[in-house]
Parts: structure tokens; C-alpha cells; sequence
């Protein structure tokens, strides 16, 4: 069992930043192999903003290239991902969920939601 908790998100307005925390605790059963971060608007899929990999290896999506970093305290089964996001946009407004990847199965977050107001 993998259990994932977002926190962090909130209202901001257009050009602040926020950090977001996910916190992940698993069971032995696995390793982790990689974390990531996907914000939903309303009426729109979730899509990949960026990842972290047990290797370290990280992947940003080009839209926030610069403006999002991704980090990890811990590894594999007890870590913590956080994602700070700078000079926030209103396009940047969604709930932004946390997934965890062990054994090829996907495990999801309950989501905290970012408002940049227009």
C-alpha cells in the first residue's frame, strides 16, 4: 500500500510562487520508482508538469521549464516531493496531484488546489 498527501496549495496572486509537499509512505512491497506532479484545471485531463526518478533523473514539461522545480528529501518507500512554483500564472490555476509509480502500478494523491485569481 502506498499512501500519498498534498499540501501546500492555496490562492496567490499572478507573479507570487507557492511550494508544494507530497508526502509518501509505503509498505514493503516495492520501490518507488518515481514521483510526479499533475496539475488538473477544471474541465481538463491531468498532464505531467514534472518528475523525479529513483535515479535522480528529473523531467520538466516545457511549459514550466524554469519556472518549476522538483526535489525529494528520503527515497524509495519514505520520501517527501516537493514543487516550487514561481512567478505563478492564472493558466497555472488547478488541483495539482501527486503520483507515486512502484511495480508498474500508479498511485494517486487526494490533490491540493493552486488559485491564481484573474
Amino acid at each position: 500500500q502506498v499512501q500519498l498527501l498534498e499540501s501546500g496549495g492555496g490562492s496567490v496572486p499572478a507573479g507570487g510562487s507557492l511550494r508544494l509537499s507530497c508526502e509518501i509512505s509505503a509498505n514493503i512491497g516495492g520501490v518507488i520508482t518515481a514521483v510526479g506532479w499533475y496539475p488538473q484545471a477544471p474541465g481538463k485531463q491531468r498532464d505531467l508538469v514534472a518528475c523525479i526518478a529513483t535515479d535522480g533523473n528529473i523531467k520538466y514539461y516545457d511549459s514550466v521549464k524554469g519556472q518549476f522545480t522538483i526535489t525529494r528529501d528520503g527515497l524509495y518507500n519514505s520520501q517527501t516531493v516537493w514543487l516550487q512554483m514561481n512567478n505563478l500564472k492564472i493558466d497555472d490555476t488547478a488541483t495539482y496531484y501527486c503520483r507515486a509509480t512502484r511495480s508498474f502500478t500508479n498511485y494517486w494523491g487526494q490533490g491540493t488546489k493552486v488559485t491564481v485569481p484573474s
